[in-house]
């Protein structure tokens, strides 16, 4: 089948994008939320947006600690500031209000710092428990099948495509939160798992019918890999446009609070139906053919 004979090309694309995802995670980081961070986030919208050493004289009056302030787009401003009460932030938000009368208030979160280090700590842990678990599981669903390719391989291509399709995402919100100041919380990390899921599934659905496709046909690895793309491709293209459509919809009117999340799973489903067309099975060929030139 062309995919196969074209890894060459779905390799190379993937290494740009994983590298780029990857250089840009090392470089900037990723923006974390108050959700990870602690503190407050105040979103306001004004008519005409006063200068930022305006906006930092009006909060002096206040036990604001450190504020950092960041323009957003022509009107709105975001404003962070260490954990605030709620009659702290009332006062503030007459005082802007008394100042700038058609200021509205489009967002007010507030996280101890304890709480924002324990959510992030529950954060990785669940995506190295997740990682975990999937090896383990392909390591089992594929436990009886040891020809040409070893069953463990399989699994070990399964994470190579899940992370493909997780640092993609995360190198895409490094660089919009180094250029348009979009966060990182926690619908972000429950986004990024349901990715690995979906991903998790879509390669799982390939892999099923080359195992069965290894018993019912004869023929070269590599073709019987082939065959076995060509039955699911069309299958794994109706579903993730299936998916798309429904996500979009939510992008686009599901408002501010989901549309992170909303985008995450959209980069995600893209790079997990590439990653399971394009890269998971051509891996399994070419560790097949390495495996037999050197005769393990």
């Amino acid at each position: 089948m062309g995919i196969i004979k074209l890894r060459a090309v779905w390799y190379a694309l993937s290494g740009l994008l994983f590298t780029g995802s990857f250089f840009s995670l090392a470089v900037y980081g990723l923006n974390f939320g108050i959700d990870f961070t602690g503190g407050s986030l105040l979103a306001l919208r004004f008519e005409e947006r006063p200068a930022t050493l305006e906006i930092e004289r009006m909060l002096q009056p206040y036990d604001t600690g450190k504020v950092i302030i960041q323009p957003v787009g022509d009107t709105d401003v975001n404003i962070r500031s260490k954990s605030l009460n709620e009659e702290t932030h009332q006062n503030i938000i007459s005082a802007f209000q008394d100042q700038y009368p058609n200021v509205t208030e489009l967002r007010f979160d507030s996280i101890g710092p304890s709480v924002g280090a324990e959510l992030r700590s529950k954060s990785l842990w669940a995506l190295a428990i997740s990682f975990g678990l999937i090896l383990v599981y392909i390591a089992y669903a594929y436990r009886k099948v040891s020809v040409p390719v070893q069953n463990w391989k399989y699994g070990v291509i399964t994470l190579i495509t899940a992370l493909h399709d997780v640092v993609i995402p995360l190198g895409v919100f490094s660089l919009l939160g180094k250029f348009a100041v979009v966060e990182v919380g926690t619908p972000f990390v429950v986004a990024v798992l349901t990715v690995l899921g979906y991903s998790i599934n879509d390669t799982i659905v390939v892999f099923d019918r080359i195992r069965e496709n290894l018993h019912r046909l004869s023929g070269r690895f590599e073709e019987i890999v082939g065959a076995s793309l060509t039955q699911t491709y069309v299958r794994s293209l109706n579903t993730s446009l299936t998916t798309l459509f429904a996500i979009v919809a939510v992008y686009l009117f599901g408002g501010e609070s989901l549309r992170n999340f909303a985008l995450t799973f959209i980069i995600g489903v893209i790079a997990g139906t590439y990653s399971s067309i394009f890269i998971s099975s051509p891996l399994l060929v070419t560790w097949q053919k390495l495996s037999s030139r050197n005769g393990k």
